[in-house]
């Protein structure tokens, strides 16, 4: 693969709500009572010498539903002539205290008076137009430096106890308790860019870990992600770009629970503390970088793949299962008493002073309600729907490669793809190009537990292992393949 000199252009935008909003990514219905922080989104615009491009949007949301990809991307089509639409990528940090941008309904009323989801999609996009028009019109020959830096942000969210049976903020004081899940990555995956003076232009920081510290509160926020691009650019200047990235972590969380420093990590303070300790991290590899280290004669290359995965679908007597406990469920109360005995329980959950979060119970009738419910449509979908296509890029940017998904990808996939990796150093997105809810490991399936169950999940650990491998066949089938 020849190297090239690459252009790179930046822009930020403000994708902040006017008025009152509903927050995304709860079981339950927050409407917001204020501003923590304000939401943006980062562009970065890179061309090669030969004419190869990527367009890197990180945005401040739960998720970027694949249809709102697409209507960005046609809108940019019509608007800037020479961007090749399908080499726009779109990745969430995974904040729960933004709007949404799905068009699908929730199960609850919308609140009166608030910003519609149709009318904030509309402002979004046209902003990323915007943001887009501005980095791309920006470029300018540019040079690279790719490093590594540590910051502890993201634990293993899911407890074990006795009887291989796994919970999503499990209390780890039980006499039960048998340890955590899964693994942790305290990794910072870094790639500066510079101008041709090695003027520090901006950088793209990859976290193995959500950007959740505020996720039970009613403020819209850009949490410990925005906090970081505020701090970066109080120490380089406004002109300086960042571009956040969360990598496979769809089994972590900003919360020790081992420890159980759980009252900082659901509050503003927690925000602070994770924000301070990655652009210190940052700063710290940023000014270890020597001159030696920075280039800008680089292979390019931007693979475009989409890949079919099998769905994950339950046994007939899984299904059998479901229908039997749903029909017992519904003699106790109806759905619509349920979920008023849900949200009756949330609302008293977030009066105890005491109790941070998270204020619902994945336990709760009404959500056993619901699961019983999503196992039996999955079942109709056997024979109709087989599989789902993802659309996943691959692109190699020196001695870097970055690798995305559009799920919320367990750790340990993410860990198999960089050891496996025949590139110096592995950026693994997840929510990219898509939103597809999690993507367990094996071991996770047999746990059970939220974020581990079938209802929580479209694919499975059949799938994990083919997004793997096809994953891996790019990077050192073609990109690396003399590594």
């Amino acid at each position: 693969m020849e190297k090239e000199n690459i252009k790179i252009g930046w822009a930020d935008a403000d994708i902040t709500p006017e008025g009152t909003v509903e927050l995304y990514g709860q079981y339950y219905q927050r409407v917001s009572k204020g501003i923590h922080s304000r939401l943006g989104l980062t562009v970065m615009a890179a061309e090669s010498d030969s004419g190869e491009q990527i367009v890197m949007i990180s945005m401040d949301s739960l998720g970027i539903p694949f249809e709102f990809l697409r209507s960005a991307r046609e809108r940019v089509r019509k608007t800037i002539p020479g961007i090749i639409p399908e080499k726009i990528i779109m990745n969430a940090t995974h904040v729960h205290n933004a709007p949404a941008l799905f068009t699908r309904e929730n199960w609850w009323e919308s609140a009166k008076g608030t910003v519609k989801t149709s009318d904030y999609r509309e402002s979004v996009i046209s902003r990323i137009v915007d943001a887009v028009s501005r980095a791309w019109e920006s470029r300018r020959l540019a040079l690279m430096s790719m490093t590594r830096g540590y910051a502890v942000t993201g634990h293993c969210r899911r407890a074990m106890f006795d009887g291989n049976t796994a919970e999503m903020y499990g209390d780890t004081s039980r006499d039960d308790f048998i340890g955590l899940e899964g693994n942790e990555d305290s990794t910072l995956e870094l790639l500066f860019t510079y101008d041709e003076r090695k003027n520090s232009t901006g950088v793209i920081v990859n976290v193995a870990c959500p950007s959740q510290v505020m996720e039970a509160t009613c403020l819209i926020s850009s949490d410990f992600m925005g906090e970081t691009r505020r701090l970066l650019k109080d120490h380089f200047g406004e002109k300086f770009h960042i571009l956040c990235q969360v990598s496979s972590a769809g089994d972590q969380s900003p919360r020790d629970l081992v420890r159980n420093q759980n009252a900082d990590f659901w509050n503003e303070k927690g925000v602070t503390i994770l924000g301070k300790r990655i652009c210190d991290a940052i700063i710290n590899e940023y000014e270890k970088t020597g001159a030696g280290d920075i280039s800008g004669d680089l292979e390019f290359s931007h693979n475009v793949a989409r890949i079919k995965l099998p769905k994950w679908f339950p046994s007939y007597r899984q299904v059998l299962k479901a229908e039997k406990e749903l029909k017992e469920l519904k003699t106790v109360m109806s759905e619509k008493e349920a979920f008023a005995a849900f949200t009756d329980e949330v609302k008293r959950n977030e009066k105890i002073a005491e109790r941070p979060g998270p204020y619902d119970s994945k336990l709760h009738h009404f959500v056993l309600m619901k699961n019983a419910e999503a196992v039996i449509q999955r079942g109709f979908e056997r024979d109709k729907l087989p599989c789902i296509e993802m659309e996943m890029h691959v692109l190699r940017m020196g001695n870097a490669v970055f690798c995305t998904n559009a799920f919320e990808l367990f750790l340990d996939y993410g860990l198999r793809m960089k050891a496996c990796s025949k590139a110096p150093q592995t950026f693994i997105v997840q929510l990219c190009c898509g939103s597809e809810s999690y993507l367990p490991t094996e071991k996770a399936q047999l746990h059970g537990g939220y974020g581990g169950l079938i209802n929580n999940s479209i694919v499975g650990a059949e799938g994990g292992d083919i997004l793997v491998e096809e994953t891996l066949k790019i990077i050192n089938g073609s990109l690396f393949a003399d590594s």
